[in-house]
């Protein structure tokens, strides 16, 4: 068994250094070169301009098989190589980004008729915050769902978030092409007959930094999550820094609670009075008194409320 092992990783490192080449090969060869191409010239920050580039992309999917074709090939030839691309699966889908720039994320997706049919009806939809470019490369008989929202703007308030709206369905075909705005918009894959293949670009620019889930039922908003990975990682970062004992982190604390993100802002102050409530005291008071999101001066002023008498105490004592 231990030879057996051994002569499995030497094919392993074999494969995977014989595969490098391939793979430089592929990333400079012509189909991923007018990848680059299509979105070279375009303002990263231009959403509006993106989204057109990619829907003329997508008008015909026959450089998706170029792409893929040589990465098939070197399969084909040896079952170790390891295509270059990040894969997700869950229950329901398997999917791979072909392409990643900072500008747009282009991936392929198979979703399983089978799965659909197995799992109970869903129950809320998710406005994602991004706008996203679909190619129907298969609709496998499908419906698309479709629903519609108020954008949550620099002032939104979960207490006051209008429900959502459903929007006349579609009957896919094969080779559509259909954008969202996941921003206000919403849509989910339904009574599907086949396996649902798709081709996805994800648009960067423009992003909502939060996603919203609403019941299908009604309409009404469930939970709100960060849809903004930059937000993601400084929370995290913070949090690390707080769970270090890390004091003299504090300017990094107040810089983050002046993010434009109101998200963060209260994600900082938070992790900020956690590890030195003295130190946060009188950003939180300053929050509290002009913090541009009225949610964020409502919760600082209650928090103020329980902190102040908790550091008077500590301070007597």
């Amino acid at each position: 068994m231990n030879g057996m092992d051994a002569g499995m990783r030497a094919a392993l490192v074999a494969a995977r250094e014989a595969g490098r080449g391939t793979i430089r090969k592929w990333r400079h060869g012509d189909a991923h070169r007018m990848l680059e191409t299509v979105f070279a010239d375009c303002a990263a920050e231009d959403a509006e301009a993106l989204t057109h580039r990619a829907t003329r992309l997508f008008g015909d999917g026959g450089w998706a098989g170029a792409l893929l074709q040589p990465l098939i090939d070197a399969i084909a030839a040896d079952p170790l190589f390891e295509p270059p691309f990040k894969a997700n699966r869950d229950g329901l889908r398997i999917g791979a980004v072909l392409f990643d720039c900072p500008a747009v994320a282009i991936s392929a997706c198979v979703t399983s008729a089978a799965a659909m049919r197995r799992r109970p009806p869903p129950t809320a939809c998710t406005f994602s915050g991004r706008i996203a470019v679909t190619r129907f490369v298969r609709a496998g008989g499908a419906t698309l769902r479709r629903w519609r929202t108020a954008p949550a703007g620099p002032d939104f308030r979960a207490a006051e978030a209008p429900p959502c709206e459903e929007r006349e369905s579609l009957r896919l075909a094969d080779g559509e092409v259909h954008a969202i705005d996941g921003r206000c918009e919403a849509q989910l894959l339904a009574d599907a007959g086949n396996d649902v293949v798709t081709l996805v670009a994800t648009i960067r620019a423009g992003a909502a930094p939060l996603m919203r889930e609403h019941a299908i039922g009604d309409g009404k908003l469930l939970r709100v999550a960060s849809g903004d990975d930059q937000a993601s990682r400084a929370e995290m970062l913070l949090a690390f820094l707080r769970l270090a004992g890390r004091a003299d982190a504090g300017p990094q604390f107040d810089a983050a609670t002046r993010d434009p993100a109101f998200h963060l802002r209260w994600a900082a102050m938070r992790e900020w009075l956690a590890l030195d409530a003295h130190a946060a005291l009188p950003r939180l008071e300053a929050m509290a008194a002009g913090d541009p999101h009225i949610e964020i001066r409502e919760a600082a002023e209650r928090t103020l409320a329980a902190v102040r008498p908790r550091l008077s105490t500590a301070c007597r004592a």
